[in-house]
């Protein structure tokens, strides 16, 4: 992955460990997570819902979707 791509990536997967957890909504960290990843999470949300049984998704389908991209840029970039 590139760099830029796999740090969002890492920081998808803290806010999606943190939302497993009740954190305190006014800590800092918290805030920044959610304020630099609610946008394109709700994107993909609205675009392909994937919620069943109150597991959301969107993190993960997100993380491929970064996975997926920054392959292809790669692969044209190095060509």
């Amino acid at each position: 992955m590139l760099p830029i791509f796999e740090i969002y990536a890492y920081i998808v997967v803290a806010r999606a460990i943190l939302s497993w957890v009740n954190p305190d909504p006014y800590n800092p960290i918290v805030r920044f997570l959610y304020s630099i990843t609610e946008p394109v999470l709700q994107r993909v949300r609205r675009v392909v819902p994937l919620q069943f049984g109150g597991i959301d998704f969107s993190p993960m389908l997100l993380i491929f979707a970064l996975f997926f991209v920054s392959n292809f840029l790669r692969t044209l970039l190095f060509r």
